[in-house]
């Protein structure tokens, strides 16, 4: 860390903002940081000096006037319709078919599925009632494909656990990861498969309300991540609106 006026190396007592400023742009530079690894080390910075206020050292932490650098949110892995469809074609086990074919046609999470219960279907109907987060309820919904197979699974059985794991008790979530890590395409987990119908549900129909209660989420906030619009959508009003690629007025060709 840079020198003070009296050429000597601050102590953790000496500090200061402005000169733990001058670090954090050196150190970024020197090792290429990218914002989300300095912000790691800012908040690290952050709880040596909240520590040394807890214990009387300094009076305030000189971190918390440093600007954090701003991440750039992730963009929501997503696959399209006929990649998933190709993926559910590759698991040959009905169980574990089942599964996966269950969160895109229903979007639950993990933690739904495992905890359904076969009382809790509604086959004539079509519908799944699941519990998410805060133990509230809601109703998804089954196309006939979907409900066919759940038929065909749960056989004659009237309750208890959609997916049974050892001892009776309903399948772990880890079970479905690992399901995931043997069948499943590099990368994609269970949630891009959830993410995978959201991402369908709302290009196709453009009604976020709907996506927002079918995930469970509480936040309309939350769902907004949906309201993106992929690269076939962007190519096609571009090709039907822009006029050179709609083929409208002079092309920009040299005479010959």
């Amino acid at each position: 860390m840079a020198r003070n006026d009296t050429g000597l190396a601050p102590t953790p007592r000496t500090v200061t903002t402005a000169q733990l400023y001058d670090h954090l742009s050196v150190l970024s530079a020197e090792r290429s940081l990218s914002p989300r690894t300095l912000n790691r080390v800012i908040c690290s910075f952050s709880s040596f000096f909240r520590y040394l206020v807890a214990l009387g050292v300094i009076d305030a932490n000189p971190v918390d006037r440093i600007e954090r650098p701003k991440v750039a949110k992730n963009g929501v892995r997503c696959l399209k319709h006929r990649q998933v469809t190709r993926f559910l074609r590759s698991i040959e086990n009905p169980r574990d078919h089942l599964i996966v074919r269950l969160i895109y046609a229903t979007g639950v999470r993990v933690s739904e599925l495992c905890a359904i219960q076969v009382e809790s279907i509604d086959l004539e109907d079509g519908l799944i009632r699941v519990v998410g987060k805060g133990k509230k309820e809601r109703i998804v919904f089954l196309d006939d494909a979907t409900a066919d197979e759940l038929e065909g699974f749960i056989g004659d059985r009237v309750s208890g656990p959609l997916f049974v794991g050892y001892g009776g008790r309903p399948l772990s979530t880890r079970s479905v990861q690992l399901l995931f890590k043997r069948y499943a395409p590099a990368g994609v987990t269970p949630h891009t498969i959830r993410h995978s119908y959201a991402s369908e549900l709302y290009r196709r129909s453009r009604n976020l309300r709907v996506v927002q209660e079918n995930l469970g989420h509480t936040s309309i906030k939350t769902t907004e991540v949906y309201l993106h619009t992929d690269i076939e959508e962007r190519r096609e009003v571009y090709r039907r609106h822009f006029p050179l690629a709609a083929g409208d007025g002079d092309s920009g060709s040299s005479p010959g």
